[in-house]
């Protein structure tokens, strides 16, 4: 009778332990069910596609462009971002977020139990990681089966990413009023800056908005984004988050009334950038944001006292690297009736006479003249051409340095003659400057501004005298590297030009700084220009209408020139000084004190058959001085001659045709031989 009982003990013992087992099973089976449904969970795309952004050198925002679908949404990392936000997000949103895997089950039974005592959803305890899911896929929150797919996506997302890519999902996604997604659009737009610092009020904001950004948004409903903006404060200071006092004072702070524009500079720039690499995000470039901004708004200004079609165009770079500092296409780029939209930088137009420069520097450098060489300004005819001055006065015989300042046309067209406008076309593109020629054919016209060379291309060319004669690329991306640039002019020539320019009278409104600057207007009053560089920049300004259209009255010394010192003037409080005359310069008081070839230009004779010739060396020999002297010989013309090498005097006053000149090497050198007519030959030829 007493063995029933035991054997009913032994058989609920059994009962209980294959009870256990099966609902080991039934876990292990519900476990794997569990890793199976989550494990082959489609994931949607989890690069969202950014805003691209144009950066200046220092990082800051020039400008933005919204994503595909209008929004704002830049690119954003835990590490861009105020600490303080992010410990005011976790305290707020999800307190367990760094130890729980994408799902909080004690905030999921809270919010069950108050969906059960209310009748309705209340809270949904979803994680940071759950938002993140909705966000991505842009469900729905107020369903179950939504929240289940949240739950099975966070737990998904939880086994491939980290926390902090999580989060940085999230700062980028979070919605903030409007168009407005992500944490650093919401800054911006409320803000006006980046989030990486923000008060406590700013903060807390941010952190309510995404909670119902069309409701709390702060210029539309200012009563409802105070409330919720105080309850992350409470919540923030009762965790720890911040303190009491700074949460009450952060309560008293206003709250924006409207939404800042995002930065808008240099759109030309940013619109050519994008459109060059149209996959890449960040585009880092060389501007100066204060500069930038500064220009912009001279320009702005400018373009009020200008009829209401012209527009203007600024441009500044370093003169040693090439970096341009600031870049501003147009007055206005969203004017239809300047034509805002045209990049007047880079937009070919007449350079009028600002080539000049050019040109007196090649002949400094070939010995064929020098500042104190008297020119002719006088009636002149090259077959069918026949140039005058702007006044259409003449000053018969005048210096290359007054003939210069006073940007005569005569004197200069002379020059071109001597030269041949191919060697200033091949200059041109040596430096590496586009340059379009009516017909491809250069003639003597390109002296007076017969051609197309854009604004950057000038800036280039004033770049390229300001150091000393060697060229350099311009460039705006951080990460070009600008070639080794080619010798245009000798350094002697270089500064005699940049020493002549500065001199150069200038209205008396004008601040007497040492600036080399020069001037330029086309026929017809089409374009208004200034050039100018010190020992550190390089500026240019062009003014007039981008359809081409006259501008009549409009000059570049007086439209142009003001412009050009008012950027040098945002530069600093004053401009660097040039740099001194190089070793070799031939320095002189007057004309008389010039070599006999020097004192006065005889180009119009040089198509004479008895013209010098080299016959020794030919252009373009390589030769290897012998005890530092290499030979040379010069047939006709009329002596005594005057040797240069690269516009410096190696003999003057010589009555023979044979002579061995002191040339060291290695390196190439212009090799000049001007007779007592003034007329010149050169080789170009290189030392070994």
């Amino acid at each position: 009778m007493r063995r029933g009982p035991r054997l009913g003990r032994a058989g609920r013992v059994a009962r209980a332990r294959c009870g256990a087992l099966a609902l080991a099973a039934l876990g292990l089976v519900l476990w794997v069910g569990a890793w199976r449904w989550v494990a082959t969970t489609e994931l949607p795309p989890l690069s969202p596609d950014t805003s691209v952004e144009v950066l200046a050198a220092d990082g800051r925002l020039l400008r933005a462009f919204t994503v595909g679908d209008g929004r704002w949404r830049l690119a954003t990392a835990p590490d861009q971002v105020d600490p303080g936000y992010l410990a005011m997000l976790i305290a707020y949103e999800d307190r367990r977020f760094y130890r729980h895997a994408g799902v909080d089950p004690w905030a999921l039974a809270r919010a069950l139990g108050q969906a059960v005592a209310n009748g309705r959803v209340v809270s949904g305890g979803s994680t940071l990681t759950m938002q993140v899911a909705r966000l991505i896929e842009d469900g729905s929150t107020g369903s179950w089966r939504g929240k289940a797919r949240q739950i099975r996506l966070a737990l998904a997302l939880e086994r491939v990413l980290s926390k902090d890519e999580i989060l940085a999902l999230y700062l980028q996604r979070a919605p903030m009023g409007g168009n407005l997604e992500g944490v650093r659009a919401g800054a911006r737009a409320w803000f006006g800056t980046e989030p990486g610092r923000l008060t406590e009020a700013e903060a807390a904001l941010l952190v309510a908005l995404p909670q119902a950004p069309a409701l709390r948004s702060p210029d539309l409903h200012p009563q409802e984004a105070r409330e919720a903006r105080d309850r992350v404060l409470a919540r923030s200071a009762a965790s720890g988050a911040i303190g009491a006092d700074a949460a009450r004072a952060a309560m008293r702070e206003p709250l924006p009334a409207a939404r800042r524009p995002f930065p808008a500079h240099a759109p030309h720039l940013a619109d050519r950038l994008r459109a060059a690499e149209p996959d890449r995000r960040v585009h880092r470039t060389t501007l100066d944001a204060d500069l930038q901004a500064a220009l912009e708004a001279l320009a702005d200004d400018a373009a009020q006292e200008l009829p209401r079609q012209a527009t203007l165009a600024l441009m500044v770079a370093d003169l040693d690297s090439g970096r341009i500092l600031a870049s501003v296409g147009s007055a206005d780029y969203t004017s239809d009736a300047r034509r805002g939209f045209v990049d007047m930088t880079r937009a070919l137009r007449s350079p009028g006479s600002t080539l000049k420069p050019l040109i007196y520097g090649l002949a400094f450098s070939d010995g064929m003249a020098h500042p104190e060489t008297l020119l002719n300004d006088r009636p002149a005819d090259y077959a069918g051409y026949a140039p005058q001055n702007f006044d259409h006065a003449f000053r018969g015989p005048v210096s290359a340095r007054d003939a210069l300042r006073a940007s005569l046309n005569l004197p200069v067209v002379e020059l071109t003659h001597a030269l041949g406008p191919p060697r200033v076309i091949a200059a041109l593109r040596q430096a590496g400057i586009d340059a379009e020629v009516p017909g491809d054919v250069p003639g003597l016209a390109i002296a007076l501004g017969g051609l197309g060379v854009s604004l950057e291309g000038l800036v280039q060319l004033y770049a390229a005298i300001g150091r000393g004669g060697v060229a350099v690329a311009l460039a705006s991306g951080q990460d070009a590297t600008p070639p080794t640039g080619a010798r245009l002019l000798t350094p002697e020539a270089a500064w005699h030009v940049a020493d002549v320019l500065a001199g150069a009278p200038r209205a008396a409104s004008l601040p007497d700084w040492p600036l080399a600057v020069k001037t330029g207007t086309s026929s017809g009053y089409r374009d208004a220009l200034a050039l100018g560089f010190d020992g550190a920049h390089v500026a240019g300004v062009w003014v007039g209408r981008a359809d081409g259209t006259p501008v009549p009255g409009m000059v570049g010394a007086s439209t142009a020139a003001p412009l050009l010192f008012e950027i040098f003037a945002r530069l600093g409080p004053r401009p660097e000084p040039l740099p001194p005359a190089p070793p070799r310069t031939l320095m002189v008081g007057s004309n008389v004190e010039l070599p006999a070839p020097l004192q006065r230009f005889g180009t119009r004779q040089a198509v004479a058959d008895d013209a010098p010739q080299l016959a020794f060396p030919p252009d373009g020999a390589a030769l290897a001085p012998l005890a530092g002297r290499i030979p040379a010989r010069v047939e006709r013309g009329r002596p005594p001659f005057a040797w240069f090498a690269d516009g410096a005097p190696l003999a003057v006053q010589s009555f023979e045709r044979e002579m061995r000149l002191a040339l060291e090497g290695p390196g190439f050198v212009t090799l000049s031989v001007v007779d007592a007519e003034g007329r010149a030959a050169r080789a170009r030829i290189e030392l070994r």
